[in-house]
């Protein structure tokens, strides 16, 4: 008889819901449920490993079936990457707001669930995010302002998910990520795109001037920290940043390090984005350290020159 404990991972085929599998494997039973509309699994053998099901978050009658049998949840599904977020925002509120909905409803008629944890993003910090803890008021941006649809619609998954623990003693809790990269990454982001576009020697694309500040944060870092939350009591009724602040560079920094650790011939190209973007984020993680014992521990070139190897070998 398997007495290992079912986790279901939403979301589970993309970057982090994959390197989380991977990680849980095999102290838990996992199910993932995903759409595919990005596919990290397909770099991996997980497959074999894991229970699949293929299926939107929107459909109520797939989530209560994913959901039957399990101890924990991880709700990560969602619109992601600023250009889909921007070129999408109806459908970015939708999987988000109905999404989580259908997710925490049926985890709470489940009636066994020891954890519930809902993915948020660092994007409820707005612009300027200056060593923010969760206290931190969040900024809502502008309406009819499609870069914050994606914002907007998280936090309003965060209120939804600690309500249940308020109201029903539901042990759910939120993780805010701080710009995670590494190895296995599928579809936008900025080390993505730089990685790939000097492993072929073409232009590195900057918005504007470059000078917007990043923390980035390795894969297994976070991994670690949302394995932490389903483990420690205190992680309970509680929200967490999940970041490195010790990786903090300007995105002009960034391009120019990748270039030199990949040892390419690229050139940078800056180029006006007239958008709304974010130009500083960096995180306090002393919230997370104190309660959940959490503690990054990929330096950025560590991190980056292990992406890079991960890149070389598929590109």
């Amino acid at each position: 008889m398997d007495n290992r404990k079912r986790v279901l991972i939403t979301g589970g085929a993309g970057f982090i819901g994959s390197s989380l599998a991977k990680r849980l494997l095999p102290e838990y039973e996992v199910v993932v449920l995903d759409n595919l509309h990005r596919n990290a699994l397909a770099y991996t053998d997980l497959l074999q490993h894991v229970e699949f099901i293929q299926a939107d978050v929107r459909d109520t009658e797939k989530v209560r079936k994913a959901v039957k049998g399990c101890n924990i949840v991880v709700h990560m599904a969602s619109i992601a990457g600023v250009d889909t977020v921007m070129k999408n925002p109806v459908l970015t509120m939708q999987v988000a707001l109905k999404g989580t909905i259908n997710v925490l409803e049926a985890a709470f008629e489940e009636g066994n669930i020891e954890r519930f944890v809902d993915f948020s993003t660092s994007e409820v910090f707005g612009q300027y995010a200056f060593k923010v803890h969760e206290g931190d008021i969040s900024h809502l941006g502008a309406v009819g302002e499609a870069r914050w649809t994606y914002a907007v619609s998280k936090l309003a998954t965060e209120h939804l998910a600690i309500s249940y623990y308020k109201q029903f003693g539901f042990p759910a809790c939120s993780v805010r990520p701080f710009n995670i990269f590494g190895p296995g990454q599928v579809g936008e982001g900025a080390i993505h795109h730089f990685i790939v576009r000097a492993l072929r020697g073409e232009d590195l694309i900057i918005h504007n001037d470059g000078s917007q500040i990043r923390s980035w944060c390795y894969i297994d870092d976070i991994v670690e920290g949302v394995v932490l939350t389903l483990t420690k009591k205190e992680a309970v009724g509680e929200v967490f940043n999940i970041g490195n602040p010790k990786n903090t560079i300007t995105i002009y920094q960034l391009a120019k390090e990748i270039i030199r650790l990949s040892e390419s011939k690229s050139r940078i190209r800056f180029v006006e984005w007239p958008f709304a973007d974010v130009e500083l984020r960096i995180p306090d993680i002393s919230k997370a350290k104190k309660l959940l014992g959490f503690e990054p521990k990929v330096d950025l070139e560590d991190g980056l020159l292990r992406t890079i190897a991960w890149y070389k070998a598929k590109i």
